[in-house]
């Protein structure tokens, strides 16, 4: 797909709310899927630690009634059961979101796809002592992997 308007149509909302990372993809020439996430990811790589904190941060709080949720996010935490959780797990959602970006100044970030919210809980429950470096990084990794998720569902 060489039209740029098209292409940035089609995956621009790979990354959230973050279409800059399609545009490197269109200009890298990506063209398989295995093109297109390579060139996506290198570009976030590439980019400097505040722009990676901007992505980072671009992502929503998960279990939460944010209204500016993408549709593949809505989708995704919907898929995951975190729509149905119990007014204690809502609460233990709440409590560790604010815990986490008190503690590291972003949101907890992972890929949910395959993942219920009792799996959810026990990564959150375990991520959040670990030092900022580390979920930094994880955070990164956790959204090339939604990115890959959101580009195989949309390539299907």
């Amino acid at each position: 797909m060489r039209d740029k308007q098209e292409f940035l149509k089609k995956y621009g909302g790979i990354y959230e709310h973050s279409p800059w990372i399609a545009e490197a993809g269109f200009a890298a020439g990506a063209e398989t899927l295995d093109d297109i996430h390579a060139a996506m990811k290198a570009a976030v790589t590439a980019a400097s630690r505040d722009k990676k904190l901007a992505l980072i941060c671009a992502h929503p709080d998960l279990a939460c009634a944010e209204r500016n949720l993408t549709a593949e996010s809505t989708s995704e935490q919907q898929g995951a059961g975190l729509k149905e959780c119990s007014p204690e797990e809502f609460a233990e959602f709440q409590k560790l979101n604010a815990e986490y970006k008190k503690k590291f100044g972003f949101p907890f970030i992972i890929a949910v796809k395959g993942l219920n919210r009792m799996d959810i809980l026990q990564a959150f429950r375990s991520r959040i002592h670990n030092d900022a470096a580390a979920e930094f990084d994880t955070a990164l990794e956790q959204i090339h992997r939604i990115s890959l998720f959101r580009l195989r569902d949309l390539c299907k």
